[in-house]
């Protein structure tokens, strides 16, 4: 039998009204706590989706983009363009305006909304995209006008006819690349919303029995991970949500001590960042005391889970003593450093998901699951299948995306026609537990769970003339605390009349090189290739004359060797 869902506007309000006095969101500032109660987050969220339809009328079904880091005003914006029956297009505000033109070049937003951080950014995009009619600030700024109010400076009109939309239509566009001709914006319905948030009810249930509780979220409010689950999920389940504008650990830590946080959404590089943080602390102690710590963590691995946390009381006193444990995604976690956070009593709930499923599709929720190396069974909501031939997972569920904005064609390719989405990942099904083992993507997983296209980076290295050759690859990267994890790598091959141009490979090299590095700043930071490999040979290619990433990759290996 299929699964009802409640409709999102009886949803939100009936979270409203038994939360009315809580906080719901909150971040800490240079002047104190920003924190807004459901009460408070509610009436904004309302007079900002009157203002949308009695001042600017905007016509139900159009596009809003936000361009802000995450703030407590960034749920005003997202509820407020559900009342008003609008589309959300969150952005990344680290992109360049190269890559963000791509992106609103495709999906035309009428409206844009922008943190004072960014206002510069969204006048420049304003400039060359038509369809942003109008500029609304998200917080209090000196940036504020007639043309361009804030949240807290338009009317304070409270009431409209709000637009309800059928559970099938476009709530979020997520778009997962920008510098190619053709992003790809991933299209979450209400339905995949809702889906979502009552599958995670089982596993909240599980990991957080208590009513009372307090999250921090490092993720950016583009990240699906995030919206779905750090926000529209908790949200409606009364949970209070912190923010922070420093990923520094002692800056999160002063955070979950003062706010008494229980819960953290995150992803594996901070972990392994925070690992490193709690070991410098403890070297800095005396030699007894480094003595003891080596001895309580070798006999922690035969003690209860609450025993553990007494051995560890210390670490947790870091904590503020009300911390529990790490809800993670967007990248696989290392598992040595999962085994460290569970030998001194803190749980990590890891998950696997992807844009194009809203995004969970499976996460360790209880003890039963602990295994560092599994992302935990799949939700009750999808169907999930290992196809023989490849060991592709595919998975079918109301939580799979309606497909990608105005690309049918990348759609086809991913999504059959009977519903089963081909998520691009090699997995198997052990025991009910699912085991991601590998991609067959091309796509490059960061250490911080941002995800590069190779596509997409080498588009804009190919605006070279002088390049015959360009190959973007992620190899993993030796030592250090992001041991293991990839790395971009562009591999680049100059022209003949290029490189016949200079005296010697010497001087070659480092030409390419610079040019490489001016190219990348089109590219967000974290999509510039750290390594720069230039080569006088061809690369390997099929019949078809397509590079062969694999040869190349082991090519590369074989360098290093």
């Amino acid at each position: 039998m299929a699964q009802k869902y409640e409709n999102i506007f009886t949803l939100l309000e009936r979270t409203t009204n038994l939360n009315q006095k809580k906080v719901a969101l909150g971040m800490k500032t240079l002047w104190g706590w920003n924190e807004l109660t459901y009460k408070g987050l509610s009436l904004l969220a309302t007079r900002f989706a009157a203002y949308l339809i009695n001042d600017l009328k905007i016509p139900k079904g159009e596009k809003l983009a936000i361009l802000s880091e995450s703030l407590p005003e960034y749920g005003v914006c997202m509820f407020g363009s559900v009342l008003a029956g609008l589309t959300v297009v969150p952005l990344d505000n680290k992109l360049t305006i190269y890559e963000l033109t791509s992106i609103l070049s495709n999906c035309e937003p009428t409206v844009m909304m922008c943190s004072s951080k960014n206002f510069e950014k969204a006048k420049e995009l304003q400039s060359k995209i038509p369809s942003i009619k109008h500029i609304i600030l998200m917080e209090p700024s000196e940036h504020e006008s007639e043309e361009t109010p804030s949240l807290y400076s338009i009317p304070a009109n409270y009431s409209a006819k709000w637009r309800r939309r059928p559970l099938h239509d476009t709530a979020l566009i997520i778009y997962t690349s920008g510098t190619t001709g053709a992003p790809k914006g991933v299209q979450t319905t209400y339905k995949n919303m809702l889906a979502q948030m009552y599958g995670m009810r089982k596993i909240l249930k599980s990991m957080m029995p208590r009513k009372d509780m307090s999250l921090l979220s490092i993720l950016p409010m583009n990240h699906l991970f995030e919206l779905t689950v750090g926000f529209f999920t908790m949200l409606t389940h009364g949970y209070s949500v912190y923010y922070t504008s420093s990923l520094k650990p002692k800056d999160c830590l002063d955070i979950m001590q003062e706010k008494k946080i229980r819960f953290m959404v995150t992803v594996p590089a901070f972990l392994k960042l925070l690992k490193a943080h709690f070991e410098s602390e403890i070297s800095k102690k005396s030699a007894m005391y480094q003595f003891m710590y080596n001895l309580k963590y070798h006999l922690a691995k035969f003690m209860p889970f609450t025993i553990r946390r007494l051995m560890f009381r210390t670490i947790h006193r870091m904590y503020g003593r009300h911390f529990y444990g790490y809800i993670s995604g967007g990248a696989p976690l290392d598992p040595i450093v999962g085994a460290w956070f569970k030998r001194i009593g803190v749980r990590i709930f890891q998950g696997y998901g992807l844009s194009e499923t809203s995004p969970v599709v499976s996460m360790c929720y209880t003890p039963n699951h602990d295994n560092t190396r599994s992302v935990g069974p799949i939700l009750d909501s999808y169907d999930a299948k290992i196809d023989p031939d490849t060991g592709e997972l595919l998975v079918k569920g109301p939580s799979v995306m309606k497909g990608y904005y105005g690309r049918q064609d990348l759609t086809d390719e991913v999504l059959e026609s009977d519903g089963w989405f081909h998520t691009g990942d090699i997995a198997e099904i052990r025991k009910g537990l699912l085991y991601i083992t590998g991609r067959i993507k091309n796509m490059i997983v960061l250490s911080g769970g941002k995800k590069v296209f190779p596509e997409e980076v080498e588009t804009v290295m190919q605006q070279s003339d002088n390049f015959a050759e360009v190959c973007v690859v992620g190899m993993p990267k030796s030592g250090g605390e992001k041991d293991g994890c990839e790395e971009i790598v562009a591999v680049i091959v100059p022209t003949e009349e290029y490189a016949a141009s200079f005296e010697n490979e010497e001087k070659l090299e480092s030409a390419v090189k610079a040019e490489v590095k001016q190219l990348s700043h089109q590219l967000a930071p974290y999509k510039r290739p750290i390594n720069i490999v230039v080569r006088t040979q061809t690369l390997p290619r099929t019949a078809t004359s397509k590079i062969k990433r694999k040869e190349v990759k082991a090519l590369l290996t074989e360098c290093v060797k």
